[in-house]
């Protein structure tokens, strides 16, 4: 028995080895990939340059970053279109007294059942319309009139 423990408790050890191995090189890998990662964002990475809105710089190379001047809006533009905007008669939505007033709590719930009931009330009528014929049916037989099977029913 001591050789085959002895042999098992090699095997286990060589292959404890093996792991730790693969492991560390793993380890390695991945920081070699993370490394080179790292180096190709800082090269792609570029800052953004000044942008100057009020500030007229001296210098030629700033003055490219400088934003073009704004060509301020005739006042002629402007008066005619809130001319135009004035000519054009006002949307005058109806007041719809429904909207208004509150709902009651369980509108919502009602609304969504809606088409349920719909569906119900349908299949409802088919099934009386079916009821009365076969009392039509049995009435034929027995002699009894379309009044009274009708009747009976409500």
């Amino acid at each position: 028995m001591d050789a085959t423990g002895a042999g098992a408790t090699g095997d286990l050890e060589s292959e404890a080895l093996k792991r730790k191995k693969r492991i560390e090189a793993l380890r390695q890998l991945k920081e070699q990939q993370q490394q080179q990662s790292a180096d190709e964002s800082t090269e792609q990475q570029q800052l953004p340059g000044p942008l100057f809105r009020s500030y007229k710089p001296a210098d030629e190379e700033l003055q490219k970053s400088s934003l073009p001047l704004a060509v301020p809006e005739t006042v002629d533009r402007q008066i005619s279109h809130d001319l135009d905007k004035a000519a054009e008669p006002p949307n005058v939505e109806e007041i719809d007294l429904l909207n208004l007033a509150p709902r009651k709590p369980d509108w919502d719930l009602k609304r969504d059942v809606a088409k349920k009931l719909a569906k119900l009330e349908k299949r409802t009528q088919r099934a009386i319309a079916l009821l009365i014929r076969e009392r039509l049916m049995e009435a034929k037989s027995d002699g009894v009139d379309l009044v009274n099977a009708v009747n009976s029913l409500n």
